[in-house]
């Protein structure tokens, strides 16, 4: 039985936002973060991950999501989502400092387990999305991208996206998950994915 089958993922509150790194919890759980451009849809992919409709609240605003929020499950384990990157509406001194915040967390975080890169399947791989993936491999930091919205795209259209961001973003068959919120394709598959990070 894998780690996450004997946690209760309906369990789960939130614990807290994090503005700097010398406020993170104490290092007791193991850590699944979750990245992703703005507005990209990581609050909906949390929201249903853990089949709760508001837990994480969905904002309409892009950046709106300043800070890490750790929630914890079951009382073994934090998830974290991340402030998303590329909104270019915030300054770029906001943007520095969230990058500082995020890479000090990722590179420094003996608890962490894996990041969850989510990736709108509608569109042309970005450039930021590459830089994520391609900064965790060299850090050896495990990583899933999961191309979500897949519901909004005909079987044929999504095919082809798919083909597209394996491509552009040099990700395999195994190290992505196509997912929707909305309908709940792919959850399974990415709580299996999500459970190789405790092998």
């Amino acid at each position: 039985m894998g780690f996450l089958a004997q946690v209760n993922l309906a369990d789960i509150v939130f614990l807290k936002s994090v503005f700097q790194l010398e406020h993170l919890p104490a290092v007791e759980y193991p850590e699944i973060a979750f990245a992703g451009r703005s507005n990209v849809g990581k609050s909906s992919l949390i929201n249903r991950l853990v089949n709760r409709k508001a837990l994480v609240k969905v904002s309409a605003r892009p950046g709106k999501t300043q800070s890490l929020n750790f929630f914890l499950v079951g009382q073994a384990l934090y998830l974290v989502d991340l402030p998303g990157y590329g909104y270019a509406r915030v300054s770029q001194e906001m943007q520095a400092r969230w990058q500082g915040l995020i890479t000090g967390y990722l590179e420094t975080r003996k608890t962490l387990r894996g990041v969850v890169v989510i990736i709108d399947v509608r569109h042309a791989p970005k450039p930021q999305d590459l830089e994520v993936i391609s900064w965790l491999r060299e850090r050896g930091i495990f990583f899933i991208a999961v191309y979500t919205k897949t519901d909004k795209l005909s079987g044929n259209e999504l095919s082809k996206q798919v083909v597209i961001l394996d491509r552009g973003l040099g990700v395999s068959a195994s190290e992505r998950v196509l997912f929707s919120s909305k309908t709940g394709i792919g959850r399974e598959k990415l709580l299996e994915c999500l459970d190789s990070f405790f092998l």
